[in-house]
């Protein structure tokens, strides 16, 4: 077993989806990874149904897990941006095969249903 922070792991596996698992956090980082830096209201414009709280909770998480940074500017009001790191942007050619995979499957299984 391996314990990163207080959470526990029993395979690189389980960590993998413990960081970009979940409804939000795949679309988090799509739209990161393929439009660039975007705030805070921008992401959640773009992810309808989203609450407030589940976004901030998503996005502290995987800044947590050093995916994304955030930038906060000293300006009035606050301006905060968030981006991809290295980490994040390693990630990018799984979740486009992750979407292949979901518009082939969605193309053949279920729209023969």
């Amino acid at each position: 077993m391996r314990h990163i922070g207080d959470r526990a792991f029993n395979c690189e596996k389980e960590l993998s989806l413990a960081v970009i698992g979940g409804k939000w956090k795949m679309l988090i980082l799509w739209h990161l990874g393929k439009e660039g830096t975007k705030r805070f209201n921008e992401l959640k414009s773009l992810m309808p149904g989203i609450t407030q709280r589940m976004l901030v909770n998503q996005l502290r998480e995987l800044e947590e897990d050093l995916i994304i940074h955030r930038e906060v500017y000293p300006v009035v009001p606050p301006k905060v941006e968030y981006s991809m790191t290295e980490h994040g942007e390693s990630l990018m050619p799984i979740l486009e095969s992750m979407y292949e995979w979901g518009k082939n499957y969605m193309e053949t299984v279920l729209d023969k249903k």
